[in-house]
C-alpha cells in the first residue's frame, strides 16, 4: 500500500525536482500490413496506426490529469520498416514514401515521434535493408516526426563493417540534407550494437518482431530527484551514497509502473516494460552531469568520472528491478551532450572530450549521444567513431549507440541549436588522423570468443 508520506514525497519530486514520465511509447506490429504493392502497403500502415493509436495521446493526458504526473512525450514505435517494406519497396524512393506515410499517421494521432524507420543488419544486409539505409537522408529531410535506427552489430554476430562504413556516409549525407536546420536530421538517427527490442526512447525505438501485436512501454526519468536526494547525504561514504541512489530509483520506477499499468488498462494493450533511464533535458535541475558533480566531481570528465558513472548506473538498475518485475529497454544513465546542461558546461570548460565520453560509455546505458562535431568531418572518420563504439558494446555484451551530428558549415567553437528536448551543443573536436584504410576493408569483425555460450 502507498501511504500518505509517499504521496507527499512523490508530489515534491514532481513539483520541485523535475520528476516526470518521459514517454509512453505504444509499440505496434506492422507485419500484418506487408503487401507487394507499395501504395497498398502505405494504406494498410496508415490505417493500422491511426486505429490502434487513436486514443494514445488522449489517454496520456487523462493519466496526467488524474495523478498530476507529467508525461512529457507520447510516442509510437513500429516494426523495423526494412522488414515491413521488403516485398513492396524496390527503390529507396519507395521507402521514402513509406516514411512519409508514417509521418502523416504520427501527425494525425498527435504523437511527438514515431520510431522504427529501421534496419537490423548486424551480420549482413538484404536488398531491402540497403535500400532503406540509403533512403534515410531523404526520409529524415522530408519528414518531421520520424526517427531512424540501424543495428550494426551484436555480441553474438560481431560487427558488420560494410554497414558501419556505409553509415558513416549516410550520417554525413543526412547532415547535408538538413544543413539549413543545423543538421537536425542526424539528431533523429542512431546506430546501435546490441539494440534492445523494447526501447521506448527515441531515436532508437522500434517494435521488435518478438513482441505482441501492440504493447505499452514506459520510460521514466528523474535526474533532478536523484541529485536532490544526494544533496542530503553530501560527504557521506559510498555505502550511504549507493543506498540513497538505489532507494530513489525505486521510488521513481514505482511512478512509472503506476502510469504503465493505468495506460495498459485504459488502452486495452498489454504492458511491456519500464525503462528507468535517467534521461536529462536542457532544463536547469534535470541533469545527469549535475549528479556526477554532486557525487564529487568538479566537472564530468575529471578523473574519477567513469567510476562515478558506473556506480550511478548500477545503483539505478538495482533500485529499479526491485520496483518492477518488467524492467527493460536501456535502463541506466544517459549522457547526451546537447540534452544535458551540465554536460554542455563540461564541454565548454574543456573538461569533457570525445575520447572521455567514449570511455564513459563502457559503463553506462547508451553511447556517444547527441554530440556535434565539425561539419567537415569525413564519412570515414564517422565510421571509425561508430566502429569504436560498436566494439565496446560487442565485447562488453551491452547496448551501445552513436548519435553524431556533423554540423555542416560549423567548426569547433560554434554551436548547433535544436530547441526543445534536443537542446543545443557546442561543436567538439575530432581526432584528425585517418582511419580510411581500416574502415574500407569490408566484411565483418568476428564475434568475440565469449559470445560462444550455446
Amino acid at each position: 500500500m502507498i501511504n500518505i508520506h509517499e504521496v507527499v514525497e512523490t508530489n515534491q519530486m514532481i513539483e520541485k525536482e523535475n520528476l516526470d514520465v518521459r514517454t509512453i511509447t505504444l509499440g505496434i506490429s506492422l507485419l500484418d500490413c506487408i503487401d507487394s504493392d507499395v501504395d497498398r502497403l502505405c494504406e494498410k500502415i496508415h490505417a493500422k496506426i491511426t486505429t490502434v493509436a487513436k486514443d494514445l495521446v488522449k489517454t496520456g493526458k487523462e493519466i496526467e490529469k488524474k495523478y498530476a504526473i507529467p508525461i512529457v512525450n507520447k510516442r509510437i514505435s513500429v516494426t523495423p520498416v526494412a522488414l515491413v517494406g521488403g516485398a513492396a519497396c524496390k527503390t529507396s524512393a519507395d521507402f521514402v514514401k513509406v516514411a512519409q506515410t508514417l509521418d502523416a499517421a504520427a501527425k494525425e494521432v498527435g504523437v511527438n515521434f514515431l520510431g522504427g524507420y529501421s534496419a537490423l543488419v548486424s551480420k549482413g544486409m538484404t536488398t531491402a535493408d540497403e535500400l532503406l539505409i540509403r533512403s534515410i537522408p531523404e526520409a529524415l529531410a522530408t519528414t518531421d516526426r520520424i526517427c531512424s535506427s540501424v543495428n550494426l552489430g551484436s555480441t553474438k554476430t560481431g560487427l558488420n563493417m560494410d554497414a558501419v562504413r556505409l553509415m558513416g556516409d549516410i550520417v554525413r549525407e543526412t547532415a547535408e540534407r538538413t544543413a539549413d536546420r543545423d543538421s537536425l536530421g542526424c539528431a533523429k538517427l542512431v546506430v546501435f550494437c546490441n539494440a534492445p527490442d523494447d526501447n521506448p526512447f527515441m531515436a532508437g525505438a522500434f517494435h521488435g518482431v518478438t513482441e505482441a501485436d501492440a504493447i505499452i512501454n514506459v520510460g521514466v526519468s528523474g535526474p533532478g530527484v536523484v541529485k536532490t536526494a544526494l544533496e542530503k547525504v553530501r560527504g557521506e561514504n559510498f555505502e550511504v551514497l549507493c543506498e540513497t541512489i538505489k532507494k530513489t530509483a525505486f521510488k521513481v520506477t514505482r511512478v512509472g509502473q503506476l502510469v504503465a499499468r493505468e495506460a495498459s488498462q485504459m488502452l486495452g494493450v498489454p504492458f511491456g516494460i519500464i525503462d528507468l533511464s535517467l534521461a536529462p533535458t536542457p532544463a536547469v535541475g534535470d541533469s545527469v552531469a549535475d549528479i556526477l558533480k554532486e557525487i564529487g566531481l568538479e566537472h564530468p570528465g575529471a578523473p574519477g568520472t567513469t567510476a562515478a558513472l558506473a556506480l550511478l548506473n548500477d545503483q539505478v538498475k538495482k533500485g529499479g528491478v526491485m520496483a518492477s518485475s518488467y524492467v527493460g529497454g536501456l535502463s541506466g544513465a544517459f549522457i547526451p551532450v546537447s540534452e544535458d546542461q551540465g554536460m554542455i558546461k563540461a564541454v565548454e570548460a574543456g573538461a569533457l572530450t570525445l575520447e572521455k565520453l567514449e570511455a564513459m560509455t563502457c559503463v553506462c546505458s547508451v553511447g556517444l549521444d547527441m554530440i556535434a562535431v565539425p561539419g567537415d568531418t569525413s564519412g570515414t572518420t564517422i565510421s571509425g567513431i561508430i566502429a569504436d563504439e560498436m566494439a565496446i558494446g560487442m565485447v562488453n555484451q551491452k547496448t551501445t549507440a552513436v548519435r553524431l551530428i556533423p554540423a555542416i558549415g560549423k567548426k569547433v567553437g560554434d554551436r548547433v541549436e535544436f530547441g526543445g528536448l534536443l537542446g543545443y551543443a557546442p561543436i567538439m573536436p575530432v581526432n584528425g588522423f585517418s582511419c580510411e584504410a581500416f574502415v574500407s576493408r569490408g566484411g565483418r569483425i568476428p564475434a568475440p570468443i565469449h559470445s560462444f555460450k550455446n
